[in-house]
């Protein structure tokens, strides 16, 4: 659901409710930065229902559906801008979106230096869209304190509020989750170790172990010798 923004990215109000030429309604005007013409963003995304061009180019805009009001309420809205110097662009029936510049201010009509005069009002359009009032001026039907009706934001820089409260919206601040404690992991049992061991090796694979020579006989002379030997012995010759 949307919230009605104020109209203008720089808020200086130079004439309030009940004064002046706006006394028995709640108009306000609205000059901008400075004294040159200032865009006009849509408020809402609304349909014109209206235009009105033999007297300050008055264009009337209706919520498309309900809106949230900062009082509470919630409800269509519909919105009277007057002044703007050209409203070619602008048709009955053409759908503007939220934040799009569609008029601007100007010295259309009675208006003394560039400003947009600006009424809100509960509900949908009815009737003409206006009223005259018991001073005589017109006003819009069913008009409603402007900071009831728009809310400003970060993007509206205030010069002059004329001591109106209007409320803001905050940017919502996504709080982050804290991490998650991890439960530790239970360490993993290895699988015992195996012991192995060097095959014994058998008697008779032991490598030959080279022994000192034992002198078992000397030849007296140069002759052939018979030897008798048992199993497994050795013999040895050194010359």
């Amino acid at each position: 659901m949307e919230k009605p923004l104020y109209p203008s990215k720089v808020m200086r109000i130079t004439q309030g409710y009940n004064e002046g030429s706006h006394q028995d309604s709640f108009a306000i005007d609205e000059a901008g930065k400075d004294t040159s013409i200032s865009p006009i963003y849509a408020p809402f995304t609304g349909i014109i229902k209206k235009i009105y061009q033999n007297d300050a180019n008055e264009v009337w805009l209706e919520s498309v559906d309900k809106v949230q009001y900062p009082d509470g309420t919630i409800d269509y809205m519909t919105i009277l801008f007057a002044h703007a110097n050209d409203v070619s662009n602008l048709f009955v029936g053409k759908k503007i979106i939220q934040n799009e510049v569609f008029y601007s201010e100007g010295t259309k009509g009675e208006a003394n230096g560039n400003h947009c005069h600006i009424e809100c009002a509960q509900g949908k359009f009815t009737g003409s869209g206006w009223f005259k009032n018991n001073l005589g001026n017109w006003s819009i039907n069913n008009g409603k304190k402007p900071e009831d009706c728009l809310w400003i934001n970060d993007e509206i820089t205030i010069l002059n509020n004329y001591n109106y409260n209007f409320k803001k919206i905050e940017v919502e601040v996504l709080e982050e989750e804290p991490p998650k404690e991890e439960t530790p992991k239970e360490p993993k049992e290895e699988p015992p170790a195996e012991i192995t061991t060097a095959p014994q090796e058998k008697d008779d694979e032991k490598p030959f172990e080279e022994t000192k020579p034992q002198l078992i006989f000397t030849c007296p002379k140069t002759d052939l010798y018979g030897i008798y030997l048992k199993k497994d012995e050795q013999l040895f010759l050194k010359k």
